[in-house]
């Protein structure tokens, strides 16, 4: 398994760049209004999104941020399958994860950026 160039963290509606690389949707839900076209991924990894459960109780309050990325980080332990695939499927190359919500410091694609570089 080769560890990625880098790992960036891009919002769905900002448009996609040649140096994003492996570009991955990593939330449950498809991202309000956007298009397969406009979004240009190389895949959409709904199983390493938040548990609804998870998703639900955050409701992405800032607030919560502590527990929210200790919690899903826990969830993410019981997926090594899972994450193996995705590095091995970025191929070395830069790992872009593409999440839908606003707010960009409080987010499942950032939790699992930290997940990632501490594994």
């Amino acid at each position: 398994m080769s560890k990625p160039k880098s790992i960036h963290c891009k919002r769905a509606y900002e448009p996609p760049q040649r140096s994003d690389g492996y570009r991955v949707l990593v939330d449950r839900l498809w991202p309000r209004g956007a298009s397969r076209e406009s979004l240009q991924l190389d895949d959409w990894r709904k199983e390493l999104a938040p548990s609804d459960e998870l998703r639900q109780w955050f409701n992405h309050d800032p607030r919560l941020w502590a527990a929210f990325y200790q919690r899903y980080h826990k969830e993410l332990r019981d997926k090594p399958d899972e994450i193996q695939s995705l590095l091995k499927a970025c191929n070395g190359h830069s790992l872009t994860l593409v999440y839908a919500a606003r707010d960009p410091d409080h987010n499942n694609a950032v939790a699992l950026k930290m997940f990632l570089e501490q594994h």
